[in-house]
């Protein structure tokens, strides 16, 4: 990088203005945007081919062991069912207390 620093003329040749400064800090936050651009542009493909790379290799294990497949869709499935059926009864016994407390305070 060539050195364009203004200086001001006080006698001092190495003194920087306050306007080469900024230049120079504007040029810096410049190349690091783009730095930091192409390395996002870089990730993203990547990660774009791992995704694309794992459902191939999903579809092809689905292919090779339907049954198999089957079998652990339903697991997780059941799994899914039960979290939200515990979350249910969860949020019911919460609800639960303040109702019991209302017709206590009654009695």
């Amino acid at each position: 990088m060539t050195d364009t620093t203004k200086t001001e003329d006080t006698g001092n040749t190495n003194t920087p203005t306050a306007e080469s400064i900024i230049d120079q800090a504007s040029a810096t936050a410049q190349e690091a945007a783009k730095t930091v651009a192409d390395t996002s542009a870089s990730l993203l493909g990547q990660a774009k081919d791992a995704i694309g790379q794992a459902v191939e290799t999903t579809i092809e294990a689905v292919k090779e062991h339907p049954v198999a497949a089957a079998a652990i869709g339903a697991g997780v499935a059941a799994t899914v069912a039960g979290a939200a059926f515990g979350v249910s009864k969860l949020l019911e016994e919460e609800e639960a207390p303040a109702k019991g407390a209302k017709g206590k305070a009654k009695a």
